[in-house]
């Protein structure tokens, strides 16, 4: 299924691409889907799965994900409605310039993107600082 041909129908008027950053290991039609651990925080059940259309945002989800494995980044498409992932577009960045996303349905590994490039060790420190202060806050990601 070609997502640009679908954008109005799945939620938000992005058409992609899109992208999820992982330390698993997938292949192209692997379903990523959301009731599992999550790679983040205290690792508790996700009620959803998260994708992206910018590859920054994605970079940083294969760096901070939990596990030792590298992080790797995903080209995916949606299978259902996608909205604005609200641990960044409600709290940060009203207007969603991070272009994230989430969706209680399943995603589909289309490809893998191998040239991506990874954040500084600076800007890896700075967001496990921010990540420990945030945990130290108690204030975990919006799951509801």
């Amino acid at each position: 299924m070609n997502m640009k041909n679908k954008p109005a129908s799945f939620g938000v008027p992005d058409l992609g691409p899109f992208y999820h950053g992982t330390k698993a290991d997938l292949q192209e039609g692997d379903l990523l889907e959301p009731n599992y651990s999550s790679n983040y925080g205290g690792r508790k059940r996700a009620n959803y799965v998260y994708l992206t259309a910018t590859l920054d945002a994605a970079a940083w989800g294969a760096e901070l994900a939990a596990g030792d494995k590298p992080g790797r980044i995903y080209r995916v498409e949606p299978t259902g409605p996608i909205e604005d992932d609200p641990n960044l577009t409600d709290k940060k960045f009203p207007g969603n310039p991070t272009r994230s996303y989430r969706t209680k349905e399943p995603l589909r590994v289309v490809g893998e993107v191998l040239d991506w490039k990874g954040h500084s060790p600076e800007e890896l420190q700075n967001m496990w600082d921010h990540l420990a202060e945030l945990k130290r806050l108690g204030i975990e990601a919006i799951n509801d």
